[in-house]
């Protein structure tokens, strides 16, 4: 039972401007807060505060947070998407999310039905953790400006040459392309390097070269 925690209980998150005040959100989900904190430390994982919430370790490895927001509270996982996720009551907390996955919860009967459940998915946090496990983060391609995907279009060649370019060599131009917001701007960056596209030379290679010879 670690002492900040405890504060954190009287004070807030003091992440705002109600921290310290009975205003503050955390005071809205004392008791759900509270049965949290009980269920996640039987499990003897180590309790600390981070970013202003309750975080709870394995050999310094974050391995879930318990938070509270107006609206509800609940507990987090860092490596969420590892999960077997038996019950399907895992979420994503935005869109892009890939590894967090997080429990909400509105009411004090909802914590204590899922007593059970929660206590074997905190356990297999903590294997996860333990083994070393990773989420492997898929990386997004850079959304492709229109003006070069007209390019492509009138000029087939110049597409096969741009996708015979490394993915580093083809993310750099599609940066650099993308980058005036004026679209006259960006078609006439695309006309000035389609014969280096056309020649399998990246972007970046000619920034290099530019360097090294000025």
């Amino acid at each position: 039972m670690n002492p900040k925690v405890d504060k954190f209980l009287i004070d807030g998150c003091m992440r705002c401007k109600y921290g310290g005040t009975p205003q503050c959100k955390v005071h809205n989900w004392t008791a759900e807060l509270l049965m949290l904190r009980a269920i996640v430390n039987d499990s003897g994982l180590t309790e600390d505060l981070k970013w202003g919430f309750p975080c709870y370790t394995l050999n310094n490895k974050n391995v879930l947070i318990i938070y509270a927001f107006k609206e509800f509270c609940g507990i987090s996982f860092f490596k969420g998407a590892l999960l077997k996720d038996t019950k399907k009551i895992l979420e994503k907390q935005g869109e892009n999310t890939q590894s967090t996955r997080a429990l909400k919860f509105t009411n004090l009967s909802e914590v204590e039905k899922l007593q059970k459940t929660l206590n074997a998915y905190i356990k297999e946090a903590i294997e996860i953790e333990t083994a070393g496990k990773k989420v492997v983060v898929e990386k997004k391609p850079e959304p492709m400006p229109e003006e070069l995907l007209t390019a492509f279009a009138e000029n087939t060649k110049l597409k096969k040459a741009f996708y015979a370019l490394t993915p580093g060599r083809q993310r750099g131009y599609i940066l650099y392309f993308s980058e005036p917001k004026k679209s006259e701007t960006r078609v006439s960056r695309i006309i000035k390097y389609t014969e280096k596209i056309l020649d399998g030379i990246g972007f970046y290679d000619e920034y290099h070269n530019r360097k090294k010879n000025s």
